[in-house]
Protein backbone atom coordinates (compact mmCIF):
# COMPACT_ATOMS: atom_id res chain seq x y z
CA UNK A 1 0.00 0.00 0.00
CA UNK A 2 1.22 3.29 -0.85
CA UNK A 3 0.76 7.05 -0.01
CA UNK A 4 -0.82 9.18 -1.00
CA UNK A 5 -3.86 6.19 -1.73
CA UNK A 6 -6.22 7.54 -3.87
CA UNK A 7 -9.76 7.96 -2.79
CA UNK A 8 -11.34 9.74 -5.39
CA UNK A 9 -9.25 10.07 -8.78
CA UNK A 10 -10.62 13.03 -10.05
CA UNK A 11 -12.40 16.02 -8.37
CA UNK A 12 -14.89 18.74 -9.87
CA UNK A 13 -14.09 22.40 -9.44
CA UNK A 14 -17.22 22.47 -6.69
CA UNK A 15 -15.68 19.42 -5.49
CA UNK A 16 -12.46 21.15 -4.93
CA UNK A 17 -14.30 24.35 -3.02
CA UNK A 18 -16.14 22.01 -0.77
CA UNK A 19 -12.94 20.57 0.08
CA UNK A 20 -11.53 23.66 1.10
CA UNK A 21 -14.78 25.44 2.56
CA UNK A 22 -16.11 22.33 4.84
CA UNK A 23 -12.87 19.90 5.13
CA UNK A 24 -9.58 21.34 4.57
CA UNK A 25 -7.46 22.92 7.34
CA UNK A 26 -7.81 22.70 11.46
CA UNK A 27 -9.57 25.60 11.84
CA UNK A 28 -12.42 22.67 13.77
CA UNK A 29 -12.35 21.90 17.01
CA UNK A 30 -11.80 18.64 15.08
CA UNK A 31 -10.45 18.76 11.90
CA UNK A 32 -12.81 17.73 9.30
CA UNK A 33 -10.09 16.32 7.20
CA UNK A 34 -9.44 13.23 9.81
CA UNK A 35 -11.85 10.13 10.61
CA UNK A 36 -11.38 8.75 13.86
CA UNK A 37 -13.07 5.60 15.11
CA UNK A 38 -12.85 3.94 18.82
CA UNK A 39 -14.13 0.72 19.62
CA UNK A 40 -12.71 -0.76 23.07
CA UNK A 41 -15.00 -4.68 23.82
CA UNK A 42 -14.18 -6.17 27.26
CA UNK A 43 -15.76 -9.06 28.55
CA UNK A 44 -17.49 -8.49 32.00
CA UNK A 45 -20.76 -9.76 33.63
CA UNK A 46 -22.78 -6.48 32.22
CA UNK A 47 -22.32 -7.83 28.70
CA UNK A 48 -22.22 -11.53 28.88
CA UNK A 49 -24.55 -12.00 25.87
CA UNK A 50 -22.25 -10.49 23.95
CA UNK A 51 -18.45 -11.22 25.44
CA UNK A 52 -19.16 -14.66 26.55
CA UNK A 53 -18.51 -14.13 29.96
CA UNK A 54 -18.84 -16.60 32.65
CA UNK A 55 -17.74 -17.10 36.38
CA UNK A 56 -14.46 -19.36 34.95
CA UNK A 57 -13.90 -17.19 32.06
CA UNK A 58 -13.37 -13.63 31.90
CA UNK A 59 -11.32 -11.00 31.32
CA UNK A 60 -10.70 -10.37 27.33
CA UNK A 61 -10.18 -7.56 26.05
CA UNK A 62 -10.01 -5.98 22.64
CA UNK A 63 -9.20 -2.32 21.66
CA UNK A 64 -9.41 -0.60 18.54
CA UNK A 65 -8.20 3.01 17.43
CA UNK A 66 -7.88 4.15 13.73
CA UNK A 67 -7.17 7.99 12.48
CA UNK A 68 -7.11 8.51 8.84
CA UNK A 69 -6.03 11.66 7.57
CA UNK A 70 -6.88 12.82 3.89
CA UNK A 71 -6.16 15.50 1.64
CA UNK A 72 -6.46 17.09 -1.57
CA UNK A 73 -3.06 15.85 -3.96
CA UNK A 74 -2.34 17.79 -7.03
CA UNK A 75 0.48 15.80 -8.92
CA UNK A 76 -2.36 14.35 -11.77
CA UNK A 77 -3.71 17.09 -14.07
CA UNK A 78 -6.94 17.28 -11.95
CA UNK A 79 -7.01 17.48 -8.09
CA UNK A 80 -7.66 13.95 -6.28
CA UNK A 81 -8.63 12.85 -3.02
CA UNK A 82 -6.49 11.34 -0.96
CA UNK A 83 -5.41 9.12 2.01
CA UNK A 84 -2.95 10.78 3.22
CA UNK A 85 -1.80 9.38 6.34
CA UNK A 86 -2.98 6.00 8.39
CA UNK A 87 -2.77 4.77 11.45
CA UNK A 88 -4.36 1.64 13.22
CA UNK A 89 -4.28 0.42 16.06
CA UNK A 90 -5.24 -3.09 17.92
CA UNK A 91 -4.89 -4.49 21.18
CA UNK A 92 -5.88 -7.92 22.72
CA UNK A 93 -5.61 -8.99 26.50
CA UNK A 94 -5.70 -12.76 26.88
CA UNK A 95 -4.83 -15.84 27.99
CA UNK A 96 -1.07 -16.02 27.38
CA UNK A 97 -1.41 -19.11 25.07
CA UNK A 98 -3.76 -17.36 23.14
CA UNK A 99 -1.68 -14.16 22.77
CA UNK A 100 1.36 -17.11 21.78
CA UNK A 101 -0.53 -18.66 19.46
CA UNK A 102 -1.89 -15.22 17.83
CA UNK A 103 2.20 -14.24 17.63
CA UNK A 104 3.10 -16.85 15.64
CA UNK A 105 0.08 -16.56 13.21
CA UNK A 106 1.15 -13.01 12.64
CA UNK A 107 4.84 -14.72 11.76
CA UNK A 108 3.77 -16.53 9.34
CA UNK A 109 1.22 -13.90 7.60
CA UNK A 110 4.25 -11.28 7.58
CA UNK A 111 6.17 -14.18 5.62
CA UNK A 112 3.75 -14.85 3.45
CA UNK A 113 2.81 -11.16 2.43
CA UNK A 114 6.55 -10.74 1.97
CA UNK A 115 6.97 -8.08 4.32
CA UNK A 116 10.45 -6.74 4.85
CA UNK A 117 12.21 -6.42 8.37
CA UNK A 118 12.99 -3.47 9.77
CA UNK A 119 16.78 -2.65 11.04
CA UNK A 120 15.01 -0.85 14.11
CA UNK A 121 12.33 -3.08 14.70
CA UNK A 122 9.38 -3.70 12.84
CA UNK A 123 8.29 -4.57 9.24
CA UNK A 124 6.84 -2.53 6.40
CA UNK A 125 5.96 -3.74 2.73
CA UNK A 126 5.05 -0.10 0.38
CA UNK A 127 4.78 2.86 2.81
CA UNK A 128 3.04 0.74 5.50
CA UNK A 129 4.77 0.38 8.99
CA UNK A 130 3.78 -2.68 10.97
CA UNK A 131 4.80 -2.55 15.05
CA UNK A 132 4.29 -5.20 17.34
CA UNK A 133 4.28 -5.26 21.09
CA UNK A 134 4.08 -7.66 23.95
CA UNK A 135 3.62 -7.07 27.46
CA UNK A 136 2.94 -9.19 30.69
CA UNK A 137 1.52 -5.97 31.62
CA UNK A 138 -0.15 -3.44 29.27
CA UNK A 139 1.55 0.43 29.77
CA UNK A 140 -1.58 2.20 29.81
CA UNK A 141 -3.13 -0.97 32.42
CA UNK A 142 0.09 0.18 34.97
CA UNK A 143 -0.75 3.97 34.33
CA UNK A 144 -4.43 3.33 35.10
CA UNK A 145 -4.11 1.20 37.98
CA UNK A 146 -5.77 -2.03 36.32
CA UNK A 147 -4.29 -5.32 36.91
CA UNK A 148 -4.53 -7.87 34.41
CA UNK A 149 -6.11 -11.13 35.14
CA UNK A 150 -4.08 -13.85 36.25
CA UNK A 151 -1.77 -15.98 33.36
CA UNK A 152 -3.29 -12.68 30.54
CA UNK A 153 -0.59 -11.28 28.67
CA UNK A 154 -1.18 -8.14 26.27
CA UNK A 155 -0.24 -8.04 22.11
CA UNK A 156 -0.60 -4.45 20.22
CA UNK A 157 -0.13 -4.45 16.37
CA UNK A 158 0.18 -0.74 15.12
CA UNK A 159 0.23 -0.17 11.24
CA UNK A 160 0.94 3.45 10.23
CA UNK A 161 1.85 4.87 7.00
CA UNK A 162 5.39 5.33 6.71
CA UNK A 163 7.17 8.39 9.19
CA UNK A 164 3.87 8.84 10.24
CA UNK A 165 3.00 9.50 14.00
CA UNK A 166 0.43 10.64 16.49
CA UNK A 167 0.55 12.94 19.27
CA UNK A 168 0.76 10.74 22.56
CA UNK A 169 -2.38 12.73 23.29
CA UNK A 170 -4.42 11.42 20.39
CA UNK A 171 -2.48 7.70 20.91
CA UNK A 172 -4.10 7.63 24.72
CA UNK A 173 -7.42 8.45 23.27
CA UNK A 174 -8.70 4.79 23.52
CA UNK A 175 -7.11 4.17 27.02
CA UNK A 176 -8.96 7.20 28.00
CA UNK A 177 -12.24 6.02 26.83
CA UNK A 178 -11.67 2.85 28.53
CA UNK A 179 -11.20 3.95 32.00
CA UNK A 180 -14.51 5.93 31.42
CA UNK A 181 -16.09 2.35 31.95
CA UNK A 182 -18.82 0.55 30.47
CA UNK A 183 -21.74 3.03 29.41
CA UNK A 184 -24.63 2.78 31.22
CA UNK A 185 -27.84 1.72 30.48
CA UNK A 186 -31.22 3.72 31.02
CA UNK A 187 -34.33 2.76 31.64
CA UNK A 188 -37.00 4.00 29.22
CA UNK A 189 -40.10 5.89 30.39
CA UNK A 190 -43.49 6.57 28.91
CA UNK A 191 -43.13 8.96 26.17
CA UNK A 192 -46.21 10.16 24.23
CA UNK A 193 -46.04 8.75 20.46
CA UNK A 194 -47.25 11.56 18.12
CA UNK A 195 -48.19 11.15 14.04
CA UNK A 196 -46.40 14.20 13.91
CA UNK A 197 -44.21 17.31 15.43
CA UNK A 198 -47.76 19.75 15.91
CA UNK A 199 -46.60 19.55 19.41
CA UNK A 200 -43.59 21.53 18.25
CA UNK A 201 -44.90 23.79 16.73
CA UNK A 202 -47.10 24.63 19.93
CA UNK A 203 -44.19 24.71 22.38
CA UNK A 204 -42.32 27.24 20.77
CA UNK A 205 -38.62 27.64 19.03
CA UNK A 206 -36.22 24.72 19.13
CA UNK A 207 -32.96 23.82 18.62
CA UNK A 208 -32.13 20.24 17.08
CA UNK A 209 -29.69 17.86 17.69
CA UNK A 210 -28.83 15.51 14.87
CA UNK A 211 -27.23 11.89 14.52
CA UNK A 212 -26.73 9.35 12.05
CA UNK A 213 -30.41 9.43 10.66
CA UNK A 214 -30.46 12.44 8.84
CA UNK A 215 -26.70 11.08 7.15
CA UNK A 216 -28.10 7.46 6.65
CA UNK A 217 -31.07 9.02 4.37
CA UNK A 218 -28.24 11.00 2.22
CA UNK A 219 -26.54 7.63 1.44
CA UNK A 220 -24.37 7.78 4.04
CA UNK A 221 -23.73 4.08 5.49
CA UNK A 222 -24.71 3.38 9.07
CA UNK A 223 -22.29 2.84 12.09
CA UNK A 224 -22.40 -1.31 11.77
CA UNK A 225 -20.58 -0.70 8.41
CA UNK A 226 -17.66 0.77 9.97
CA UNK A 227 -18.53 -2.77 12.70
CA UNK A 228 -17.88 -4.91 9.63
CA UNK A 229 -14.79 -2.96 8.25
CA UNK A 230 -12.74 -3.01 11.64
CA UNK A 231 -14.48 -6.73 12.94
CA UNK A 232 -15.64 -5.11 16.02
CA UNK A 233 -18.52 -8.02 16.20
CA UNK A 234 -18.66 -11.04 14.32
CA UNK A 235 -21.70 -9.60 12.21
CA UNK A 236 -20.36 -10.00 8.54
CA UNK A 237 -23.41 -9.69 6.67
CA UNK A 238 -26.80 -7.45 6.69
CA UNK A 239 -27.94 -8.83 9.50
CA UNK A 240 -29.33 -6.82 13.02
CA UNK A 241 -26.54 -5.84 14.65
CA UNK A 242 -27.55 -5.41 18.39
CA UNK A 243 -27.09 -8.91 19.51
CA UNK A 244 -24.12 -9.04 17.70
CA UNK A 245 -21.38 -11.57 19.64
CA UNK A 246 -18.22 -9.39 20.41
CA UNK A 247 -14.86 -10.19 18.05
CA UNK A 248 -12.70 -10.71 21.97
CA UNK A 249 -10.97 -14.09 21.25
CA UNK A 250 -7.71 -12.94 18.77
CA UNK A 251 -7.96 -16.43 16.98
CA UNK A 252 -11.46 -14.66 15.59
CA UNK A 253 -10.05 -11.34 14.87
CA UNK A 254 -9.41 -11.64 11.26
CA UNK A 255 -8.97 -7.50 11.15
CA UNK A 256 -4.55 -8.00 11.08
CA UNK A 257 -4.37 -10.74 9.09
CA UNK A 258 -6.97 -8.81 6.20
CA UNK A 259 -3.79 -5.43 6.85
CA UNK A 260 -1.04 -7.88 6.69
CA UNK A 261 -2.00 -9.96 3.84
CA UNK A 262 -3.69 -7.70 1.13
CA UNK A 263 -4.02 -4.35 2.77
CA UNK A 264 -4.45 -2.76 -0.59
CA UNK A 265 -7.60 -4.92 -0.80
CA UNK A 266 -8.85 -3.43 2.36
CA UNK A 267 -8.28 -0.25 1.41
CA UNK A 268 -11.39 0.57 -0.28
CA UNK A 269 -13.38 -1.17 3.17
CA UNK A 270 -11.23 1.49 5.14
CA UNK A 271 -11.69 5.14 3.16
CA UNK A 272 -15.62 4.06 2.37
CA UNK A 273 -17.06 6.24 4.88
CA UNK A 274 -15.16 9.25 4.48
CA UNK A 275 -15.72 8.76 0.59
CA UNK A 276 -19.28 8.13 0.94
CA UNK A 277 -19.55 11.89 3.76
CA UNK A 278 -17.60 13.84 1.31
CA UNK A 279 -19.88 12.77 -1.98
CA UNK A 280 -23.27 12.71 -0.01
CA UNK A 281 -25.18 15.75 -0.62
CA UNK A 282 -27.57 17.56 1.66
CA UNK A 283 -31.27 16.11 1.47
CA UNK A 284 -34.48 17.67 1.52
CA UNK A 285 -34.76 17.27 5.64
CA UNK A 286 -31.35 19.87 5.73
CA UNK A 287 -33.18 22.17 3.56
CA UNK A 288 -36.36 22.11 5.38
CA UNK A 289 -34.44 22.42 8.29
CA UNK A 290 -32.54 25.56 7.13
CA UNK A 291 -36.25 26.50 5.82
CA UNK A 292 -37.09 26.54 9.46
CA UNK A 293 -34.12 28.27 10.74
CA UNK A 294 -35.28 31.25 7.71
CA UNK A 295 -38.48 31.53 9.65
CA UNK A 296 -37.00 31.76 13.04
CA UNK A 297 -38.61 28.44 14.50
CA UNK A 298 -35.07 26.64 14.67
CA UNK A 299 -32.87 28.42 16.58
CA UNK A 300 -29.23 28.29 17.24
CA UNK A 301 -26.67 25.89 16.28
CA UNK A 302 -27.32 22.69 14.32
CA UNK A 303 -26.11 20.08 17.65
CA UNK A 304 -24.22 17.28 15.34
CA UNK A 305 -22.47 13.86 16.14
CA UNK A 306 -22.35 13.91 12.48
CA UNK A 307 -18.61 14.30 10.18
CA UNK A 308 -20.49 14.87 6.93
CA UNK A 309 -21.02 18.34 7.52
CA UNK A 310 -24.28 18.46 5.77
CA UNK A 311 -25.98 20.55 7.57
CA UNK A 312 -23.22 23.05 7.57
CA UNK A 313 -23.07 22.32 3.70
CA UNK A 314 -26.73 23.47 3.44
CA UNK A 315 -26.13 26.72 5.11
CA UNK A 316 -26.50 25.96 8.54
CA UNK A 317 -24.01 26.76 11.32
CA UNK A 318 -23.33 23.63 13.29
CA UNK A 319 -21.72 22.70 16.67
CA UNK A 320 -19.95 19.54 16.45
CA UNK A 321 -20.36 17.42 19.92
CA UNK A 322 -19.09 14.15 19.20
CA UNK A 323 -16.25 13.60 21.46
CA UNK A 324 -13.95 9.67 21.29
CA UNK A 325 -13.71 10.54 25.58
CA UNK A 326 -17.88 9.43 25.67
CA UNK A 327 -18.04 13.05 27.27
CA UNK A 328 -20.41 15.94 25.87
CA UNK A 329 -19.20 19.07 25.68
CA UNK A 330 -20.91 22.15 27.29
CA UNK A 331 -24.47 23.36 25.13
CA UNK A 332 -24.84 27.40 25.08
CA UNK A 333 -28.69 26.73 24.24
CA UNK A 334 -29.99 29.84 23.22
CA UNK A 335 -32.26 31.74 25.43
CA UNK A 336 -34.82 31.52 22.63
CA UNK A 337 -35.52 27.32 22.44
CA UNK A 338 -38.44 26.12 24.48
CA UNK A 339 -37.76 22.57 23.16
CA UNK A 340 -34.76 20.49 21.57
CA UNK A 341 -35.52 17.92 18.53
CA UNK A 342 -34.09 14.70 18.60
CA UNK A 343 -33.20 13.71 15.11
CA UNK A 344 -32.13 10.14 13.98
CA UNK A 345 -29.52 9.76 17.53
CA UNK A 346 -29.37 6.65 19.17
CA UNK A 347 -27.22 5.03 21.80
CA UNK A 348 -25.42 6.74 24.21
CA UNK A 349 -25.15 10.44 23.21
CA UNK A 350 -28.14 11.28 25.76
CA UNK A 351 -26.20 14.09 27.57
CA UNK A 352 -27.43 17.20 25.47
CA UNK A 353 -31.33 15.76 26.24
CA UNK A 354 -30.69 15.49 29.90
CA UNK A 355 -29.16 18.91 29.83
CA UNK A 356 -31.70 19.87 27.91
CA UNK A 357 -34.96 18.74 30.27
CA UNK A 358 -33.03 20.37 33.39
CA UNK A 359 -33.04 23.53 31.34
CA UNK A 360 -37.15 23.36 31.41
CA UNK A 361 -36.96 22.34 27.58
CA UNK A 362 -39.56 19.61 26.28
CA UNK A 363 -37.81 16.71 24.35
CA UNK A 364 -39.37 15.88 20.91
CA UNK A 365 -37.34 12.73 18.82
CA UNK A 366 -38.08 11.87 15.12
CA UNK A 367 -36.86 8.14 14.60
CA UNK A 368 -38.51 5.74 13.33
CA UNK A 369 -37.27 3.25 16.07
CA UNK A 370 -36.34 0.44 14.49
CA UNK A 371 -34.56 -0.37 11.07
CA UNK A 372 -35.27 -2.80 8.13
CA UNK A 373 -33.12 -5.65 7.09
CA UNK A 374 -33.63 -8.45 4.75
CA UNK A 375 -37.26 -6.79 4.64
CA UNK A 376 -37.78 -7.46 7.86
CA UNK A 377 -38.91 -4.28 10.59
CA UNK A 378 -36.23 -4.96 13.62
CA UNK A 379 -37.38 -2.48 16.59
CA UNK A 380 -34.90 -0.77 18.07
CA UNK A 381 -36.90 1.62 21.05
CA UNK A 382 -34.48 4.79 21.64
CA UNK A 383 -33.75 4.14 24.96
CA UNK A 384 -33.12 7.51 26.83
CA UNK A 385 -36.74 8.69 26.36
CA UNK A 386 -38.92 9.80 29.18
CA UNK A 387 -42.26 10.58 30.03
CA UNK A 388 -42.42 13.70 29.08
CA UNK A 389 -40.81 13.32 25.64
CA UNK A 390 -42.60 12.62 22.26
CA UNK A 391 -41.93 10.51 19.50
CA UNK A 392 -42.53 10.29 15.97
CA UNK A 393 -41.76 7.01 14.18
CA UNK A 394 -40.53 8.97 11.25
CA UNK A 395 -37.62 9.40 8.74
CA UNK A 396 -36.09 12.97 8.86
CA UNK A 397 -37.36 13.64 5.42
CA UNK A 398 -40.93 12.49 6.26
CA UNK A 399 -40.98 14.18 9.61
CA UNK A 400 -39.69 17.32 8.71
CA UNK A 401 -41.72 17.75 5.56
CA UNK A 402 -44.38 17.37 7.26
CA UNK A 403 -43.59 19.79 10.30
CA UNK A 404 -42.95 22.54 7.53
CA UNK A 405 -46.54 21.92 5.82
CA UNK A 406 -47.97 22.37 9.14
CA UNK A 407 -46.24 25.70 9.77
CA UNK A 408 -47.15 26.73 6.28
CA UNK A 409 -43.17 26.88 4.90
CA UNK A 410 -42.18 26.49 1.28
CA UNK A 411 -38.61 24.13 1.32
CA UNK A 412 -36.39 24.87 -1.37
CA UNK A 413 -35.44 22.78 -4.05
CA UNK A 414 -31.58 21.36 -3.80
CA UNK A 415 -28.88 23.90 -5.05
CA UNK A 416 -25.46 22.41 -5.80
CA UNK A 417 -22.76 22.78 -3.74
CA UNK A 418 -20.95 25.05 -6.43
CA UNK A 419 -23.92 27.40 -5.90
CA UNK A 420 -23.47 27.54 -2.05
CA UNK A 421 -20.05 27.80 -2.02
CA UNK A 422 -20.09 31.39 -3.66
Amino acid sequence: MFFPHPVIEQLTPAQVEVWEKYFAGDRHERPRSVEEGIWRRTQEPANAEQSGWSKDAHGRRRVVHYNLRYGLNYVFPEPRLTLDNLYLMVSHLAPAGEIADYRCDLEMWLAEGRWRQLPQGGWQKGDLVLRLAEFDEHPQDLRAGRPSPDGFRSLEVVFTSDGHELHRTVRNLPWDVLAGGMRGKEQRGNPTIAPDLAGLLETGPFMVEVGCGTSIEAGIPPLHFLHEVYRVTRRRSNEFTRSHAFTLSPAADSLVREMVLGADLKAPDLVAMFRACFLAEPTYAHRALKALSDAGLLVGPVLTHNFDVLSARAGLPELFLRRYDQKIPPVTFDPRAKALLVIGLHADRRAVQARARERGMRVFYVDPEGLEENGVFKEYPIEGARDEDVIVRQGAIEALGRLCELAGITVPNAVSDDLLTR
